[in-house]
């Protein structure tokens, strides 16, 4: 009985060490930096709707990550600027817009959606809802990409 509970003793002490030896922790490469830029995609785009115009400048991650700047240029009212974040899912490009609206120094963000087409984004038109601050399309809603004003076609990057 002594020998059983001595080796149970010992299993338990050393379940641990055994657990911990094995997690690979957060250790990095020098191959890191190499992967990071392979995988990052830059892409620029414009579009042009009557008298307003848009330009979007983005970095795709991973091929579904994406961040980049967004302005929109308003013929009769002032220009929004700003940075979108997020992610492709399938063909749709789902981002948070955060902006500010000519010199208003106040920070506004809105949900935005693209659907890719031919190397083009068409940006859609949906329900939009907020809870606890935070805005995002209604689940329950489509978003209606055909009624979207801006088509963005890609561009030369500066």
């Amino acid at each position: 009985m002594k020998m059983k509970l001595k080796n149970f003793a010992w299993a338990v002490l050393a379940l641990p060490m055994a657990y911990s030896c094995s997690q690979g922790g957060n250790k990095q490469t020098g191959d890191t930096g190499v992967k990071a830029a392979a995988d990052t995609l830059k892409q620029c785009y414009t579009s042009v709707f009557e008298g307003d115009s848009a330009t979007m400048d983005i970095k795709i991650i991973d091929s579904t990550k994406v961040e980049g700047k967004l302005v929109i240029k308003y013929a009769e009212k002032p220009h929004n600027n700003g940075i979108v974040r997020g992610e492709f899912k399938g063909d749709t490009l789902l981002v948070d817009y955060t902006f500010k609206t000519g010199q208003n120094p106040t920070e506004f963000s809105n949900p935005l959606a693209f659907l890719k087409q031919g190397g083009h984004l068409k940006m859609g038109v949906g329900v939009i809802e907020t809870t606890l601050g935070r805005s995002y399309f209604a689940k329950d809603k489509p978003i209606n990409f055909e009624k979207g004003k801006f088509d963005f076609a890609p561009a030369e990057c500066k």
